[in-house]
């Protein structure tokens, strides 16, 4: 059976390309690819980068941050923090340190951990720059507050 689509009686949209959903899919995978590709020279993936670069930022002034607020700064479930900071522990990136409280373990970078976030949170500043290069200085400022009403 190869029915017709009638997108008239089920989409607001003309086409996709009117659908802002649709235009971020495609703006994001592009922003995506790109980065992941600097990434690939660190051997990280990119949620193991959010990962790295937000342990560091949590424990930049020696404070212990919890798995939990990893998780809530990188936007990652429980389940999946826990999985990314094993595979950046098994790279010998994060070591964790057990709490007191024999449920919580602490993440802090190893030395191997903070050269390669060093290294590659410049790499993928310096991406960002690039992808992001064909707005103005105020453009881009009035993304970064459109992006900001969806915190």
């Amino acid at each position: 059976m190869n029915k017709k689509v009638d997108f008239k009686k089920i989409s607001i949209h003309e086409g996709p390309k009117q659908s802002p959903g649709f235009f971020l899919w495609h703006i994001s995978t592009s922003w995506r690819n790109a980065i992941e590709a600097v990434l690939k020279n660190f051997g990280l993936t990119h949620p193991q980068f959010v990962v790295l670069a937000t342990t560091g930022w949590l424990t930049r002034n020696g404070e212990l941050a919890t798995q939990a607020a990893i998780g809530k700064l990188a936007s990652f479930d429980p389940n999946t923090t826990s999985q990314i900071l094993r595979g950046l522990e098994q790279k010998e990136l994060i070591e964790r340190i057990q709490s007191t409280d024999a449920r919580a373990k602490h993440p802090q970078l190893t030395s191997k951990g903070h050269i390669i976030l060093t290294n590659a949170l410049p790499a993928v500043e310096h991406q960002d720059i690039e992808f992001f290069s064909t707005f103005t200085k105020k453009e881009l400022q009035q993304l970064m507050q459109l992006f900001q009403k969806w915190r």
